[in-house]
């Protein structure tokens, strides 16, 4: 990665006893007089600045500093230094989420429209570790609704992922398992994982997975899915909790056979209902 100008200012604001507001900016302390106003920040700090992001959202217009505030200013173009880069990459997220989950672990158990869309997903919002699991290659069918490219056919797709979760977020660690799931490999493979996603197309694999998790690591929360396939309504895709550990989610009866398809659109959907359900669950929100 290129090192250039700093583009960007990570900012927390703390009050002092002694008229000034420390902040920090780039990992520095810094001191700057209380009432400072987040165009008094950017004129003394980033002058050149096009964007102004105040606790993870975008403004346009003035306002006083205060305490817990996170700014980031950012002008449009500038290659960030390797310091700044993740910063800027989570700079959109709600202020603290970060913090909370870029030292879990999510294991996803098959990577194929579901797996491949909820890895990206995690990936994007800064999920410490993902551990990927898929015995299968790239071949040109996965195409219409999976996470790969023209290019990557014949490839394995933990190796496939794994590349492409490098070039959007670098900082997530990415463990890859080129291995067919049974009973015998569950416990060794995702040990570490606080959540489990399912992402198989067959019920017997979704099955397996289930009771191995329940059975032996019942401390594990799993997010399955089930009816994903065709075009109907995407409300229809809902998120149940089956238990105090397992999700579900799907519409609970359109599965793949002969004459209904598996197609990007409600795929995408579901698999985003898993990613989501995965982000509740790190930061207890699903307790």
């Amino acid at each position: 990665m290129t090192t250039a100008s700093p583009s960007i200012n990570l900012v927390f604001v703390k009050e002092t006893t002694h008229g000034n507001i420390q902040i920090k900016i780039n990992e520095k302390e810094t001191s700057v007089p209380s009432g400072t106003t987040l165009f008094n920040l950017k004129n003394q700090f980033k002058s050149d600045a096009d964007i102004i992001i105040y606790s993870g959202f975008p403004v346009n217009a003035d306002r006083p500093l205060k305490e817990g505030d996170e700014i980031v200013l950012i002008k449009k173009g500038e290659i960030p230094s390797p310091e700044e880069f993740e910063s800027l990459m989570m700079a959109r997220h709600t202020p603290g989420i970060h913090q909370k989950i870029k030292k879990s672990v999510v294991g996803i158990a098959g990577l194929g429209g579901l797996g491949s869309a909820i890895a990206i997903a995690l990936a994007r919002i800064g999920v410490g570790k993902l551990i990927l699991v898929d015995f299968d290659v790239v071949e040109p069918s996965n195409l219409n609704r999976q996470q790969y490219f023209v290019h990557q056919i014949g490839m394995p797709k933990v190796d496939a992922l794994q590349k492409n979760i490098a070039t959007m977020n670098p900082y997530v660690k990415v463990e890859t398992y080129p291995e067919k799931l049974d009973r015998s490999n569950v416990e060794r493979i995702f040990k570490e994982a606080l959540v489990v996603v399912e992402a198989f197309d067959r019920a017997e694999e979704k099955a397996m997975l289930i009771n191995t998790l329940s059975e032996k690591m019942p401390d594990k929360y799993i997010v399955a899915a089930s009816g994903v396939a065709g075009y109907g309504d995407g409300n229809e895709i809902k998120t149940v909790r089956f238990s105090s550990k397992i999700f579900i989610v799907g519409d609970q009866k359109t599965a793949a056979q002969p004459g209904i398809g598996l197609m990007a659109p409600r795929v995408g959907i579901a698999a985003h209902h898993q990613a989501n359900i995965v982000l509740r669950i790190l930061l207890e929100e699903e307790k």
